[in-house]
């Protein structure tokens, strides 16, 4: 195990109704809020009024900033700092999933005066940020308690991630019950970004001998699997609902990447180009590109794909390369049972795509410091995900 500083300064509340303190909660951090949101159906659902009555009823004034979309773009993005900036905001609350990238990325934009796209292209560095009260409705991102957001600049296709200390939420209250009417779809989705966020820590890192960090990814995962299942089949199962929003939290929180040294996150990468290229949701970009991403990987180097076989679906077979493969194929399954694409033709994309796809992600793995990862290197993956 590596050396590492693990730092996570977000409160969470967590439970049913929990929803209800998000008046009081706000109103300890500042009294005028810019209210973050996506579109109609967290108005359908009730759990817009129900935030927005909370916060009106402790005394906060409130500026909507509504219309986020699933992949958050630099635009909207603009428009919410300019309303920051206008109205004095003191406090962001975000109400959603993608809806966090956007308020974080508002909320570090309202404190400067030079275009929040400075941040993500690299040339700008986050130095503070108005606080972030984090509302998910979706388990998945893990965005309400982590120091990442991930922006789409539609102008230019990239769709990039970056973190910063300055960008963690405040508080993050997590009430499994806003999560029934979640379509199937969402909750399949995000049940993969989240478990894609265990396998890159699990697969692409430094340190080889973490046995404490391998079991507690592995359990992880295996626990998004079954969860996620039980959801689709029972949608107001809270339990279920429960261990899929705590399980997405801790996946990104930090703690799945303590002491694994340098860590990579490629799978994440090549996604990004996808969503941005062709406005995929995110964790269906994921699905399709793992089971062939992770067969490309394991043709040099079987050795950490035959480990996940072994501790996440409790697989033996002494020949390392057939363990490999055993494991992509039981989680292929997994992603064809909860009816998650597999593939980049499942998608409606063929092998005339890969090299543009290729291409788009070399501003992320610059910014990601993945130098293995040349468009050549890529379109070699992409091949193996068609």
């Amino acid at each position: 195990m590596r050396d590492f500083v693990f730092h996570n300064p977000t409160k969470i509340i967590f439970g049913q109704n929990s929803l209800d303190q998000i008046g009081g909660q706000t109103a300890s951090v500042g009294a005028k809020a810019l209210l973050v949101s996506g579109r109609e159906s967290l108005k359908k659902l009730g759990v817009y009024q129900a935030v927005y009555q909370s916060l009106r009823q402790a005394g906060i004034e409130v500026i909507e900033h509504e219309g986020v979309q699933p992949n958050p773009i630099l635009s909207h993005v603009q428009k919410g700092v300019a309303l920051a900036q206008k109205n004095g905001i003191g406090v962001i609350v975000a109400i959603g999933g993608s809806v966090m990238d956007s308020a974080k990325a508002i909320a570090a934009g309202a404190l400067v005066g030079h275009d929040v796209w400075g941040f993500f292209k690299g040339k700008k560095s986050i130095k503070g940020a108005l606080p972030v009260i984090a509302v998910p409705t979706v388990a998945g991102s893990g965005s309400e308690t982590n120091n990442g957001m991930v922006l789409t600049n539609e102008a230019t296709n990239q769709k990039i991630g970056i973190g910063n200390r300055h960008l963690f939420p405040k508080i993050a209250i997590l009430d499994p019950t806003v999560t029934f009417s979640v379509p199937p779809s969402t909750t399949a989705f995000g049940a993969v970004d989240a478990f894609s966020h265990l396998l890159e820590f699990y697969l692409n890192r430094e340190e080889s001998f973490s046995p404490l960090q391998n079991h507690y990814s592995a359990g992880l995962m295996k626990t998004l699997m079954a969860a996620c299942e039980a959801a689709l089949a029972n949608p107001e199962d809270y339990q279920s609902r429960a261990e899929l929003m705590w399980a997405s939290a801790l996946a990104l929180n930090g703690i799945s990447a303590a002491g694994l040294g340098r860590v990579g996150f490629p799978f994440n990468m090549i996604e990004h180009s996808l969503s941005a290229l062709h406005n995929i949701p995110h964790g269906a970009g994921l699905a399709a590109i793992l089971p062939g991403a992770m067969a490309f990987a394991a043709r040099k180097n079987p050795d950490r794909l035959a480990l996940f076989a072994t501790q996440v679906f409790g697989v033996r077979e002494a020949e390392q390369q057939l363990l490999a493969r055993e494991g992509i194929r039981l989680f292929t399954g997994w992603l064809q049972k909860i009816s998650a694409p597999t593939s980049l033709t499942d998608l409606g994309l063929s092998q005339k795509e890969i090299p543009v796809l290729a291409a788009n992600t070399q501003a992320q793995a610059r910014l990601w410091r993945l130098t293995d990862y040349s468009p050549k290197f890529v379109e070699a993956i992409l091949w193996a995900c068609l």
